[in-house]
């Protein structure tokens, strides 16, 4: 198993290419391997303002959208992942671990003004948020100044890997 990027397209205000998800799927490697996370599924949705304003306020009860949002599958690292059986038609039931990580749904809108704020592609804005939420679904936060500057360092490293820059 590795580490797999399902994704969709909820929004109509950026087109999302297949070297966008490669870039993507790229960047969840890169970040993985540091963070020595090699198997799991992560699940990204790109949504408009409203729907990121519905999300955050309900479930994190802030009413105003955000750039992105993560949904961790699993409370804490020591939390078992769940076992799927696959049936074949000619095989016997076998186990296969399959770990979904989470979700992240991540403001297209707010990805093309922050990457206009910031000077920088909306690719590279996109993936910034992409592995932040990727950080959330491992335990990572940014609540004191040190976790922040240890997440910007993970978060920066990673985008560096895959020739994200600024």
């Amino acid at each position: 198993m590795s580490l797999q990027l399902e994704w969709s397209n909820e929004q109509d205000q950026y087109e999302i290419s297949e070297t966008l998800i490669g870039q993507l799927r790229l960047l969840l490697e890169a970040a993985g391997q540091t963070e020595n996370v090699t198997d799991g599924e992560v699940a990204l949705t790109f949504v408009d303002d409203e729907e990121i304003h519905r999300l955050n306020k309900e479930f994190r009860h802030i009413d105003r959208p955000t750039d992105v949002l993560s949904f961790a599958m699993r409370e804490s690292a020591g939390e078992e992942p769940e076992i799927v059986y696959e049936i074949e038609a000619d095989e016997a039931a076998e186990p296969a671990l399959e770990e979904m990580l989470g979700d992240i749904i991540i403001s297209v809108p707010r990805a093309i003004a922050q990457s206009e704020d910031y000077g920088h592609s909306v690719e590279r804005e996109l993936g910034f948020l992409f592995v932040h939420g990727f950080l959330h679904l491992l335990g990572y936060d940014h609540q004191t100044p040190e976790d922040e500057a240890e997440m910007m360092a993970k978060q920066e490293a990673a985008l560096q890997k895959i020739g994200l820059t600024r």
